[in-house]
């Protein structure tokens, strides 16, 4: 009888801890890869008329004024709602300085950013809204710039391990040799740490 009163007292203990114990849903280390796309037409556009302008007359993002390019990021949670972003992107183009005509020539525009990342819902939900903004710099041949990336994403969740990320953010220069963008993005992510 003692054995069995112990052996009962020594479940309950660990149910009672179980049950104070909430998983955490921390985001853990993660990697990515991302197919990203410029858009600096919309941007100008936008710039020289106004938004209700560009979408009225059906202007806004037309794949075919876009250049293509990669990303690879890296991600960790701060908490159960933020995380920590950064992703370096490369991309062939013909760089549009605002002050200056195009070169006609492609070359490749290298832009490294860091962001903090909000998620409207933790990451136990299988789709996570959020926003985005943080710093960000870039290299085209000679030139380096600086801007501020802002913008939305969705995050789906693959049995949190593995996310799909798609992204829409607006670059906004903030050095004379950076250019205002949009930039878009769809891409896998997955866990390289543990969750904590």
């Amino acid at each position: 009888m003692k054995r069995f009163i112990l052996t009962s007292f020594t479940l309950f203990q660990f149910y009672v801890a179980g049950l104070g114990q909430e998983k955490s849903y921390k985001q853990p280390a993660t990697l990515g890869i991302h197919f990203v796309f410029n858009d600096f037409a919309t941007a100008q556009l936008i710039r020289s008329s106004s938004l209700s302008s560009v979408l009225k007359d059906k202007r806004f993002g037309k794949l075919k004024d876009m250049s293509q390019g990669l990303a690879i990021s890296y991600g960790n949670g701060i908490s159960e709602t933020f995380d920590f972003s950064s992703t370096i992107a490369g991309s062939f183009l013909s760089y549009p300085f605002r002050d200056k005509p195009e070169s006609g020539s492609d070359y490749l525009l290298l832009e490294l950013d860091a962001s903090i990342r909000g998620k409207m819902l933790p990451d136990k939900y299988w789709f996570v809204p959020y926003i985005q903004v943080g710093v960000g710099i870039s290299k085209y041949q000679d030139y380096w710039g600086t801007f501020i990336p802002a913008g939305v994403g969705i995050q789906i969740s693959f049995f949190g391990e593995a996310y799909l990320l798609i992204n829409s953010q607006y670059r906004i220069a903030v050095s004379e040799a950076a250019n205002y963008h949009f930039i878009h993005s769809i891409g896998l992510v997955g866990n390289i740490g543990r969750r904590s």
